[in-house]
């Protein structure tokens, strides 16, 4: 069973609001690792001659699709149209955190480590992604990481797909239920058929996991590398109605705690991971501080300003939801604007697009985001997607204004532009919570 009554899901703010998590003691890597691949260091403003020009085309794919990807937003933060028919099972996913030591500390594990990649773009680490092995025999597909969603499903019988595809009457264990499925993301729209199989990640094991067989995706899916995507929202929001990889794992006790760490490298293919049920402390540089989740929906967290150059703060009242499988950061127009309306001679951008602003190279960008009271930076190196033009001395920030129509006045969608200066934590303990760690990109 899965998920009772919308009251059930939906959680108080203040369950953790003041809770921090303990260092771990040196055990550095308990738990099971799936690494991806992207780094970070704090530096002075660099000389426009040394970037990249940017390119706009990978960041509008995402911007048209992410309304179709959060048109539900609304009503699932509200408790509406959530997924049901399992009664009780985010009762016995979600658990709650102890008062004195609020961060579980895994016993010692063999580390199941996989080598993903980041694909990267000019200055864009736009995904990361990484294998997992479907069927039996099995067969080895890659998957994008992606926090802001909570579908599994790969290519299966599909003309139009130019990757690779599982074949599933290749299969002996695989079952097909004949249930459509369909689902929008911010890099297009996917549809099939719900099947099971077995399915296999980082030496973690699920029988009869449902996932989407898609044998229809739109164009924009065919230019990235990646064959499949794995979401890693809370199972409510799903579009199969069934539960996540990550719940099924938890449910079946596979996990020595209800968490998974991400860390996103720069620039980099190699050296990013997912630690399934753990933390790895060789890629962080402090204790964890923890955020609470506002429902069990999306990662989403309460963002309550932005604090611009140390002097100027903008008031916010922001769903921020935490999204890896977005590549920058997302908040609604008017706070965009005031953001950059405190960054001196910056302008908007109308030759990319309503969304975009440029700001001089030169100047130091110190912008911060406050979390429940709790102030976290984006890196100036993350901020910077590169010059507005060739010889120009301006730049285009990676925070990017939610201009559509129909899009939630009062969302913010906080991507890897962010992130990779963060080791961030997703724990369904507590009634689930983000948690933040200084990132050893920040060394």
């Amino acid at each position: 069973m899965f998920f009772s009554t919308v009251s059930k899901l939906l959680v108080s703010s203040t369950i953790v609001a003041d809770i921090y998590a303990k260092p771990l003691p040196p055990n550095p890597r308990a738990g099971l690792l799936v690494p991806i691949n992207r780094s970070f260091r704090q530096k002075p403003p660099v000389h426009a001659s040394s970037l990249p020009i940017f390119d706009p085309e990978c960041v509008k794919r995402e911007l048209r699709g992410l309304g179709h990807k959060y048109r539900r937003a609304p009503s699932y933060l509200k408790g509406i149209d959530l997924a049901s028919g399992l009664d009780g099972f985010l009762d016995s996913v979600v658990v709650e955190a102890e008062a004195e030591d609020p961060f579980v500390n895994p016993p010692v594990l063999l580390a199941h480590t996989m080598a993903l990649k980041d694909y990267i773009s000019g200055n864009l680490d736009l995904m990361y992604f990484g294998p997992l092995t479907i069927g039996t025999p099995p067969q080895k597909l890659t998957v994008d990481i992606d926090s802001g969603s909570a579908d599994l499903w790969i290519p299966v019988d599909c003309p139009e797909c130019v990757n690779k595809q599982f074949e599933d009457t290749k299969s002996t264990t695989c079952k097909n239920s004949n249930e459509s499925f369909s689902v929008f993301y911010g890099s297009g729209e996917v549809s099939g058929t719900l099947m099971q199989d077995v399915v296999s990640i980082a030496g973690l094991e699920v029988e009869d996991q449902f996932f989407g067989a898609v044998s229809e995706v739109s164009e924009d899916f065919n230019g990235l590398p990646t064959d499949g995507l794995l979401g890693m929202a809370f199972g409510t929001i799903a579009q199969s109605g069934k539960p996540t990889f990550f719940e099924t794992l938890i449910e079946r006790n596979m996990l020595p705690a209800p968490m998974f760490s991400v860390h996103l490298s720069r620039n980099q293919e190699s050296g990013s991971d997912v630690c399934f049920g753990c933390v790895d402390n060789l890629k962080k540089l402090g204790p964890v501080e923890w955020i609470p989740v506002l429902n069990q929906t999306y990662w989403s967290v309460s963002m309550d300003a932005v604090a611009v150059n140390m002097s100027h703060l903008v008031r916010t009242d922001i769903i921020a939801i935490i999204d890896t499988g977005s590549t920058l950061v997302y908040l609604p127009q008017a706070t965009v604007q005031e953001i950059y309306t405190m960054i001196p001679d910056s302008r908007p951008a109308p030759q990319f697009g309503p969304e975009f602003y440029t700001y001089p190279c030169s100047t130091s960008i110190d912008i911060k985001f406050s979390f429940a009271g709790r102030r976290f930076s984006i890196s100036p190196l993350d901020f910077n997607l590169g010059l507005a033009a060739p010889n120009s001395q301006d730049c285009v920030g990676a925070i990017l204004s939610l201009a559509s129509e129909g899009f939630p006045s009062n969302l913010g969608i906080i991507g890897d532009a962010f992130l990779k200066s963060w080791y961030t934590t997703f724990d369904y303990s507590g009634g689930g919570r983000v948690g933040f760690s200084p990132s050893i990109n920040n060394r």
